[in-house]
Order: structure tokens, then sequence, then C-alpha cells
């Protein structure tokens, strides 16, 4: 679907980005569930994002799995538990990138993977390695479809604390073409 805005994404756009935001954010599940075993809204939110990148449709539960998501995170009392909870929100939401040529749909694009690479540091007491290794696995995943449609979008904007930092550092690397 073409936009008067000039990006155009098509279904299967929006199923490869959002694969690849499930892909990102699954790793850290583990995290939120070692903390709240017994609450499954962030892995249902990844299960919708998977179901949807895979054929099926964008509708009400992906919307929300998204919601009650991020309703997990703002009830985390662990910072790394609430970042992977996010990850999770951000893995749903992904099949809602908009096709308007703005700089903040990137976190669309990359939210997922920032988020986990943020959960990662936290868990591992800020030891920004473990970001770095989740960003690196996370340039791994990238397909050369999905590279594409974020190089439809300006790139991502600066601001919005770590996980900004975290989207930037990931943009930067996938236009540049560093994938591994």
């Amino acid at each position: 679907m073409a936009t008067t805005d000039g990006v155009e994404l098509s279904t299967d756009d929006l199923r490869e980005v959002t694969g690849y935001a499930a892909r990102c954010a699954e790793p850290v599940l583990e995290i939120v569930e070692g903390v709240r075993p017994d609450d499954a809204r962030p892995r249902e939110a990844i299960d919708a994002a998977w179901a949807f990148a895979r054929g099926g449709a964008r509708g009400k539960a992906l919307r929300d799995t998204a919601w009650a998501a991020l309703r997990e995170a703002k009830e985390a009392d662990e910072p790394a538990a609430a970042e992977a909870a996010r990850a999770a929100m951000a893995a749903a939401g992904a099949a809602y990138l908009h096709p308007i040529a703005d700089a903040y749909q990137v976190k669309h694009v990359l939210g997922s993977a920032a988020h986990a690479a943020h959960a990662a540091q936290l868990a591992a007491g800020g030891d920004e390695s473990a970001a770095v290794a989740r960003l690196a696995a996370a340039r791994s995943f990238a397909t050369p479809a999905l590279v594409d449609v974020l190089r439809r979008y300006p790139s991502a904007p600066g601001g919005g604390g770590r996980v900004g930092e975290l989207v930037c550092l990931l943009d930067a690397s996938l236009r540049d073409g560093e994938r591994r």
C-alpha cells in the first residue's frame, strides 16, 4: 500500500518487521518469566506477533496482547523484567508500523531489539557487554528485507534514554550494512 508520504509498506513487509521483532524479544522472555512465572502476558504478546508474522490476522489479538505486556512492564518490580516485557509489547506492536516518513517509526522496527538489549544489560547488573551481545544477535537476525524496510525511513531520532541510544546504535549499524 503506497502512501502520500512516500513510504510504501506491504503486508509482507509488516510480517517481516514483526517476525524480526518477535525473534529479538524472545530470548529475554526468561528474564520476566523468572521474576513472574505465572504471568503469561509477555509470552502471549510474542506468540501473537509470531502468529501475524506467519500469516495470521493483524487485529485485536496483537493490540490486546501488546497492551497487556505493557501493563506487565508497569507492574514489574524488577527493571530488567519490565524491559523484557516492553520488548514483548514492542514485538506485538511492530505489526502497526505506520507508512509515514517519520524517524520515530524506526522504533516500531527496532524497539523490541533495543528493549531486549536493555533488559539483558539490566539483568547483568548494568554490564554493557550484555546489551552489545543482544544488539549483535539482533543484527544477525536482520534479513535484507528487514533492512530494506528500515531504509525507507529516516534514521532513528536521538533521545529516549538508554533504549533510544540502543535503537540509534542498531539503526546505524544496519543501515551501514554491518550485519554480523
